[in-house]
């Protein structure tokens, strides 16, 4: 039987005071939960590592389809072939963030995998922030919970200069290179969750700005711009399939300036792969003997 404990519910304007705006579904229902569910250590460090090892897994299997030109299998957008080539034979591309879901793995259940989020994943300023601030509204204590994907981001940022590398030396390293945060006008949820990210990267060292997709200048062998400010980084919280079929000239940009080195795109295209749920056919393929997949 899994555990849960009941909590005093968040009320709509602490949630709005917060930045948290879509707190309401449809049937007028609250989106967050009023109670938490209760893990314990063993469990939690199941799920850990899980997510490494199908992590791993997904790298392998990436390296698989694209050694197997197997594309179409995966129903991948013919004008982001090469750009996903490129991104993936490039270290530089850090894969920033994504998420698993998972099934089982409590009440004596085995971890199975369900998806990988790894393009544009939700979720993220639910974990950052809301489930921090349930804890700490109700008196408890918020470090008891597993769950430092902050830290993680900023860590990850720093990785997109020192890559494998010790990120102690990010100073060192780092010339004053810029990241540009951007989404869709309009989208609230998009729109904070971008910020968040941004806020991740400031924290991180990197300076950064933010323009809604409809401000922002692109060149293909010159980069990315916010008016006439140059950026070597561009965070953009648009699924690349959505660049492929409704911006195919920007898809074409966009390898033009990966190919010219002139920007780095967050999250890469690769990520596109794992994000296709053709992709599961591959891991099966590679790891049947996988409990995590099989």
């Amino acid at each position: 039987m899994v555990s849960t404990e009941k909590i005093k519910p968040l009320s709509k304007d602490f949630l709005e005071s917060i930045g948290f705006y879509w707190h309401t579904d449809s049937d007028e229902t609250s989106y967050v939960a009023d109670e938490l569910v209760l893990v314990s250590n063993d469990e939690v460090e199941a799920y850990y590592e899980a997510a490494n090892t199908l992590y791993d897994m997904f790298a392998e299997a990436g390296q698989y389809v694209i050694d197997n030109d197997l594309f179409h299998e995966l129903n991948i957008p013919f004008n982001l072939v090469e750009l996903i080539k490129n991104s993936w034979e490039n270290d530089v591309h850090w894969h920033l963030y994504g998420r698993f879901d998972f099934a089982g793995g409590v009440d004596g259940k085995p971890i199975k995998l369900i998806e990988f989020n790894a393009d544009t994943p939700t979720s993220l300023y639910e974990t950052a922030i809301i489930q921090w601030a349930m804890l700490k509204a109700n008196g408890m204590d918020e470090a008891k919970q597993f769950n430092t994907v902050f830290e993680a981001l900023k860590e990850n940022f720093k990785r997109l200069v020192v890559l494998e590398g010790d990120t102690e030396e990010f100073a060192r390293y780092y010339e004053g290179w810029k990241i540009l945060f951007s989404s869709i006008r309009g989208n609230i949820e998009d729109e904070n969750t971008t910020r968040l990210l941004q806020s991740a990267a400031n924290e991180a060292g990197f300076h950064t700005d933010f323009a809604y997709v409809d401000e922002v200048g692109f060149n293909g062998s010159e980069g990315i711009f916010k008016d006439d400010e140059n950026f070597e980084y561009w965070f953009k919280l648009i699924p690349w399939e959505n660049i492929a079929i409704e911006e195919g000239d920007l898809a074409l940009l966009l390898d033009e300036m990966v190919q010219e080195q002139k920007a780095i795109i967050l999250n890469p295209a690769y990520t596109l792969l794992f994000q296709s749920k053709a992709f599961m056919k591959i891991l099966w393929d590679l790891f049947s003997q996988s409990s995590v997949v099989a």
